[in-house]
């Protein structure tokens, strides 16, 4: 490494400290793993909450169970990444691929035959809670494909090195 004339840094200088990563990649699957968590939190609860779960069927119950998941891991791994840790993406990874299981494994658990009648009354908006189904499928890959980026990681990964105090190395103190 030389200087702006082309001469070698002093002895004991050490080189510049390296480029803090952008996060813009890790800041935008966090925020939309907030929404994406959201709304497929609404589709359980909002079940539970108007006709509980003693009744129904097992079926039912396993792709509810799917959707809450994915809401859990998506909402608690986006928390983790605002704290600029590496398992907020991985849980960001593992709560998109669960969101999108939900949303696929929905028509063909509970409507079997009806795999492309589903998707169009949901993207007709014609269910209720069909936001939180396109959310889903729309969102879960979005967060996946963010949450993958290697500038995600390379953010999420960097620590800044501890700032050194004192004189230099290679040099002594001058008094004057």
């Amino acid at each position: 490494m030389t200087n702006q004339f082309g001469e070698p840094p002093p002895r004991g200088w050490a080189a510049p400290a390296p480029r803090r990563p952008n996060g813009a990649t890790a800041i935008i699957a966090g925020i939309a793993a907030l929404a994406v968590g959201g709304m497929l939190g609404a589709l359980p609860v909002q079940r539970f909450i108007v006709s509980g779960v003693e009744m129904a069927p097992a079926r039912l119950l396993v792709v509810l169970g799917l959707y809450l998941g994915g809401a859990l891991l998506l909402v608690w791994g986006a928390l983790m990444t605002f704290f600029r840790s590496v398992a907020g993406a991985i849980l960001l990874l593992l709560g998109a691929l669960v969101a999108i299981a939900a949303v696929v494994l929905e028509p063909i658990l509970l409507y079997p035959g009806m795999f492309a009648e589903f998707f169009q009354a949901v993207f007709q908006l014609a269910p209720e809670l069909a936001f939180a189904r396109i959310a889903g499928a729309v969102g879960g890959p979005l967060v996946f494909l963010l949450a993958v980026l290697p500038s995600t990681f390379r953010y999420l990964r960097y620590r800044p090195s501890e700032l050194s105090y004192g004189v230099p190395l290679g040099y002594s103190r001058q008094g004057w």
